[in-house]
């Protein structure tokens, strides 16, 4: 009796380090999931000259932690009485201060949709509605480099003339978004972010020669959602992840175009789907990491849900949310078209209908 005794009283002790050490993960688990804070001061308004911004098509970010906007332009003409036009190129410092606005939307071409800054300050401007992707100096006053071939997009069937589908040539049709390999300087383009574009990712050298291209990876079962490349960005441990915007998913290559794997980013609607369109904007349809070396955590706008995920990168769960769902109030989105991550970790999120940029402070 005295042995059983024993046994049971092992067995106790046993049970409460173990629920104590599931404790201890569980608040080390929570400990390490980011907390972000609505900054309510930036940027500052009213912009320069009274500045009136249209839909902020994307955005990025450079070393010194400017935020560059891209400014579609398309006002309310009425509203031009008590404002003035800002430019399509807005540059802010980090304090939210204007620090110049830049750019001829002739040159810039229609439907701004991606930038990305090099380290020499020069910035990539990628305008979807163009055959070509552009390179400017800092401050806009020179084109540096202008790859493809402009060509005549008709919005009302997707068609463009003078510009050949899924050529092995560097030349675009709906290009999305571009990043920079950091160690070989070839530039990676999203091309096709609307039906009847190109849908495929493709590398050029640094000079903007052709090098590779693949599509989106589609297996039998799903050979019917139509690949829209919507997002690309590249990863400080050799991936490369594109919004798979139709299939509500993210797909990782590595830099050769070799598929990876998929994360998925669920969403539930809210209101009965009866009666009318539900899902169709995409649940993975912009995305930026985590500033730390590792990217550990990856921001994906979801446009369904109208709200910022934010993701394990690694294993792909989503750990918690930014914002308060649609809407136009403070920390509200309303279509959210464009993310960023400073060096600090604060998360920048561009709006194409709420025409305004917001910023959330990480709380340390």
């Amino acid at each position: 009796m005295e042995f059983i005794a024993k046994s049971i009283s092992m067995k106790k002790t046993m049970l409460k380090w173990l629920n104590l050490a599931s404790l201890l993960v569980a608040a080390n688990t929570l400990a390490q999931i980011p907390r972000y804070e609505l900054d309510l001061q930036w940027p500052q308004v009213p912009m320069r000259g009274n500045w009136l911004t249209g839909g902020i098509g994307g955005m990025c970010i450079d070393r010194d932690d400017h935020v560059f906007l891209l400014n579609r332009q398309n006002v309310v003409g009425a509203d031009l009485d008590g404002a003035e036009l800002a430019p399509p190129i807005i540059e802010l410092n980090p304090q939210g201060e204007v620090v110049r606005g830049w750019g001829d939307s002739e040159v810039l071409g229609p439907r701004l949709h991606d930038c990305h800054v090099e380290q020499d300050g020069s910035i990539w401007v990628v305008a979807a509605g163009t055959g070509y992707i552009q390179k400017f100096s800092h401050g806009g006053s020179e084109i540096l480099l202008r790859i493809g071939q402009k060509g005549t997009f008709d919005s009302s069937d997707g068609s463009r003339q003078g510009i050949p589908l899924n050529s092995n040539t560097a030349q675009f049709f709906l290009p999305a978004a571009i990043d920079v390999d950091k160690d070989t300087g070839d530039i990676y383009v999203a091309d096709g972010e609307l039906p009847g574009g190109n849908s495929r990712i493709i590398v050029m050298d640094k000079e903007g020669q052709f090098l590779r291209q693949w599509p989106l990876y589609r297996t039998n079962s799903d050979q019917g959602i139509t690949p829209l490349p919507h997002c690309l960005r590249l990863s400080n441990d050799g991936l490369v992840y594109v919004c798979d915007r139709q299939a509500d998913r993210i797909q990782v290559f590595d830099r050769d175009g070799n598929f990876v794997k998929n994360i998925f980013v669920k969403f539930s609607a809210v209101s009965s789907p009866l009666g009318r369109i539900s899902g169709g904007r995409g649940s993975a349809v912009v995305l930026a990491f985590s500033s730390d070396e590792e990217q550990e955590f990856m921001f994906v706008v979801n446009q369904n849900s109208v709200m910022i995920d934010v993701l394990e990168r690694a294993t792909g769960r989503v750990i918690t949310n930014l914002g308060n769902g649609p809407g136009r109030y403070r920390g509200q989105f309303t279509l959210p078209h464009g993310i960023g991550v400073d060096s600090r970790g604060n998360i920048y999120i561009a709006e194409q209908e709420g025409r305004r940029v917001q910023r959330y402070n990480l709380v340390k």
